[in-house]
């Protein structure tokens, strides 16, 4: 293993983890270590990322500042790169970057502004001052459950603004995002989220047409000297859809458009931003602009398209806040097919003929990744539990696929 000087610290242990714990692997040749709330697949039986610390009550702030701080009271010979892979896994770095700063090297945007971004009311709002188009939006809340009617026509979109929140509560037909038909189905919806734990604001917004290949994801870095290092697009090409997945992309061909980024680049660099960013949008067919609708203060879920399309996320981390190492803004603009599922699931489900032609091609000249197949981590348990999970994605898309309604 390569002396670098660093150890990666990923917070979590889902795919988002096993990514960056590839990127650092790839680009340095060391593993990494992850601390979260539990131990997910993703991680498990893995050569190049150990967790190494699963504690349920992470998410308190005391609970944070002790794990860390102990695990650093063992490390302090060597420099500690933290790496949050998740919204909640942020928000925790961010509350308490003064108490951890002096043990750990990261880059994460102010509490403040990251609470901005991330409850979508307050993201709107931005939108709004930067000139960037989102659907149609209202907001639901607890107290005008009953009596709320959309002023835009059906079908619409209703999720969580607070999706920490959302994660953790539980109610019958729970999906991650509904698409709803009518205003029965409307109304059925809004009471049995509110049945539930959570108590903060619904986002209703007008339905954009199109499929999940109108789609687009950027993923970007911005240094804390609040310079955009990296920018990267993807054209989704198919999203997962069962109920706990629905949003999150499952094939994405990596390409740029350079006007888009340009302005995205701007926004972050005049809102002083920190850290990796990752922002949904779709393209409207009905006037072929961008909607944007949400951001994340992470890398996505789905972020591995970046490197593989020959752009190392953990690079540009470690050039920050190890190295000091600055340059320009790199637009990643390399085509590359990036997938969580088999491809006869892309060329079944995907309609776009072009897009399909496409992926094939890329698959043909080799430029096809998937992020959990990485050949110097595939042992036999990883090996039998990834071919199981391809196998099984096809009964997924058979059961789930379109389904996005309360009732479906």
């Amino acid at each position: 293993m390569a002396n670098t000087g660093f150890l990666p610290v990923l917070l979590g242990s889902d795919q988002n983890v096993y990514g960056m714990a590839r990127c650092f692997h790839e680009e340095y040749g060391i593993s990494s270590v992850a601390i979260g709330k539990g131990r997910l697949p993703a991680t498990a039986d893995s050569r190049i990322v150990q967790v190494v610390k699963a504690e349920p009550n992470i998410e308190d702030d005391e609970v944070f500042v002790s794990v860390m701080t102990e695990f650093y009271s063992s490390h302090k010979d060597v420099a500690l790169i933290l790496v949050p892979c998740g919204d909640n896994y942020t928000k925790l770095v961010s509350r308490n970057r003064d108490r951890i700063k002096d043990m750990y090297r990261f880059a994460v945007p102010d509490y403040d502004l990251l609470m901005k971004l991330s409850l979508k009311e307050n993201f709107y709002k931005m939108c709004d001052e930067y000139g960037f188009l989102y659907p149609g939006t209202a907001e639901v809340t607890y107290d005008t459950k009953d009596t709320f009617v959309p002023s835009f026509g059906f079908p619409v979109v209703v999720k969580a603004s607070n999706s920490v929140a959302y994660w953790n509560c539980s109610f019958s037909g729970k999906k991650k995002v509904f698409v709803i038909q009518d205003k029965a189905e409307f109304d059925a919806v809004i009471q049995a989220i509110y049945s539930s734990s959570y108590r903060d604001t619904l986002i209703v917004q007008e339905f954009i047409p199109g499929d999940d290949s109108q789609m687009r994801v950027v993923n970007a870095y911005v240094g804390n000297d609040g310079k955009c290092r990296m920018i990267c697009m993807g054209n989704v090409l198919l999203e997962e859809h069962t109920p706990e997945g629905i949003g999150s992309y499952a094939a994405i061909i990596s390409g740029s458009d350079r006007e888009m980024e340009d302005r995205l680049v701007n926004f972050f660099e005049t809102i002083g931003y920190h850290g990796f960013i990752n922002i949904d949008m779709k393209k409207d067919p009905r006037d072929g602009q961008y909607k944007l609708f949400e951001t994340n203060p992470r890398q996505g879920r789905s972020s591995f398209f970046v490197c593989a399309a020959g752009y190392n996320l953990a690079k540009f981390l470690v050039q920050d806040v190890y190295e000091n190492k600055y340059h320009d803004c790199v637009h990643a603009d390399n085509e590359c097919l990036w997938t969580t599922v088999p491809k006869g699931i892309i060329y079944k489900y995907v309609s776009d003929k072009e897009l399909v032609a496409k992926a094939k091609a890329l698959s043909k000249k080799g430029k096809c990744l998937r992020q959990l197949w990485y050949g110097p981590d595939m042992g036999l348990k990883r090996t039998l539990r990834f071919v199981a999970g391809q196998y099984h994605y096809y009964g997924k898309y058979k059961k789930y696929f379109g389904k996005r309604g309360y009732n479906d």
